[in-house]
C-alpha cells in the first residue's frame, strides 16, 4: 500500500473544492424550486381538456365573422394658422408715448393700439396750414389784380405786357396755393401715422414694444389676427395631391382638443418642397371654440375603400393582456386569441385570428360564459 500523506495545502484545496461543490448543488436546487420542479403536477384530467374545448349552450347568442367596406384615410400633419394675420409696423422714427394693448387682448377695428410722440408732426402741420393761408391770400390778391387789368385791357388802357403779367401772376399764385394744400395733406397723413389703430377685429398675439421705446420705420410693434377664421396648413405628399381639389370638403383632426371637424380646401400651393416632396394644402372652416394659431392638426386625406374583417365588440373578452373570442365548431366552443384593430360602431376590426364566415359566441349580459 502506498503511503498517502495529507499536507496542510492538500487539506485546504480539498476543503475549497467541497465548498464549491456544495454551493453549486444549492444553486441548482434553488433554480429547480423556482422553476416548480418540486410542485405537484396537474394530471391531464377531463376538466383540463374542458378548459380548452367546451360545449355550446343551446341558448347562446352567436355572431358571424363578416367583412364591411370602410373608407381609408391617410393623415398629413400641419399647423393651425389664422386666415387674416397682420404685423403692424411703425412708419415713423418717434418715441412711443402710449401702448393700450397686451398680448391676448381682443380689439375692434379702429381701436387705438399704440400712440407715438407727435409734437413735431403737429408743428409741421401748423406750418403747412400757415403757408396755405398765405398762398390763399396771395391768390386772392392776384385774382383782384387780374380782374382789374382785364377791364383796363378791354378798354385799351392797359398794355399787352401788363395783361400777360397778371395772367402769369394768377397762375403762379394758384399753383403755390395748390402746393401748400398738398403740403397740408401730407402733414396730416404723416401725423396720422403717429396714431396706430387696429385694421380689423381681432386678438393681439405679440406685443414687442413698451412705453418709452423708440419706434423705427419698418419695426414691427405688434401682431394681430382674426380668431373667427382659422385654417390648417398641412404638408401633403405629392402622390396624394391628385386626390384633392380646391373647394373639396375634407376632415380635420386636432389632437390637443380631441376634436374632429370638417373644412374646405381653399388653396393648394402649386409648388412642391424639394426637401420633403410635399405640397402645402390650406383648409378653412368654422373656427371651433378653443382653437388657436400654432396648434397641431391632421389633415385626413381620403383614399380608396377597403374590406375590413369585423366581429361584434361584445364577442371579445379580455384575459390579462390577451383578447380572446369563443369560436363555434359544431356544438363545441374553442377559445382563440385574436389581434384587434380599429372600432367601427358596435363592431371591432380583427387583424388576425379569425376567418370570414366563422361563428363566435356572444357572452350573456349577466356575464355567464354559456358553457356547461
Amino acid at each position: 500500500m502506498p503511503d498517502i500523506r495529507w499536507t496542510a495545502g492538500s487539506w485546504r484545496i480539498a476543503r475549497q473544492a467541497a465548498v464549491g461543490i456544495s454551493f453549486s448543488i444549492v444553486v441548482v436546487l434553488l433554480l429547480m424550486w423556482l422553476a416548480g420542479a418540486f410542485d405537484p403536477r396537474i394530471d391531464d384530467a377531463p376538466g383540463a381538456a374542458a378548459a380548452a374545448s367546451r360545449r355550446l349552450d343551446p341558448g347562446a347568442s352567436l355572431a358571424t365573422v363578416r367583412t364591411i367596406r370602410v373608407p381609408q384615410i391617410e393623415s398629413s400633419v400641419g399647423s393651425i394658422h389664422a386666415v387674416h394675420e397682420t404685423s403692424i409696423a411703425s412708419k415713423l422714427l418717434a418715441r412711443i408715448v402710449e401702448v393700450r394693448v397686451t398680448a391676448g387682448k381682443h380689439v375692434a377695428a379702429g381701436d387705438l393700439l399704440v400712440r407715438l410722440d407727435d409734437a413735431e408732426l403737429k408743428a409741421r402741420l401748423r406750418q403747412a396750414q400757415a403757408s396755405s393761408d398765405a398762398a390763399n391770400a396771395a391768390r386772392d390778391q392776384a385774382r383782384i389784380e387780374y380782374d382789374r387789368v382785364k377791364r383796363l385791357f378791354a378798354q385799351s388802357v392797359a398794355t399787352q405786357i401788363e395783361w400777360d403779367r397778371v395772367q402769369t401772376d394768377l397762375k403762379a399764385a394758384q399753383a403755390e396755393l395748390h402746393r401748400t394744400e398738398q403740403a397740408v395733406t401730407e402733414a396730416k397723413t404723416v401725423l396720422a401715422y403717429a396714431t396706430i389703430v387696429a385694421p380689423f377685429d381681432g386678438v393681439v398675439i405679440d406685443k414687442r414694444v413698451e412705453v418709452g421705446d423708440t419706434a423705427r420705420p419698418g419695426q414691427v410693434l405688434l401682431t394681430l389676427y382674426d380668431p373667427t377664421r382659422m385654417q390648417l396648413v398641412a404638408s401633403v405628399r405629392e402622390s396624394l395631391t391628385r386626390r384633392l381639389r380646391v373647394g373639396q370638403s375634407i376632415g380635420v383632426r386636432i389632437d390637443a382638443l380631441d376634436l374632429q371637424c370638417e373644412g374646405q380646401i381653399s388653396e393648394i400651393v402649386p409648388e412642391a418642397k424639394s426637401s420633403s416632396r410635399t405640397f402645402s394644402v390650406k383648409v378653412t372652416g368654422p373656427c371651433p371654440v378653443g382653437v388657436f394659431t400654432g396648434m397641431f392638426g391632421r389633415l385626413q386625406v381620403p383614399l380608396d375603400d377597403r374590406d375590413v374583417l369585423v366581429v361584434p365588440r361584445r364577442a371579445v373578452s379580455r384575459v390579462g393582456q390577451l383578447t380572446i373570442v369563443d369560436v363555434v365548431d359544431g356544438q363545441t366552443l374553442h377559445r382563440r386569441t385574436v389581434r384587434l384593430g380599429r372600432t367601427y360602431g358596435d363592431d371591432v376590426e380583427v387583424l388576425s385570428g379569425l376567418r370570414v364566415g366563422e361563428q363566435v359566441r356572444i357572452p350573456t349580459a349577466e356575464g355567464g360564459d354559456g358553457t356547461r
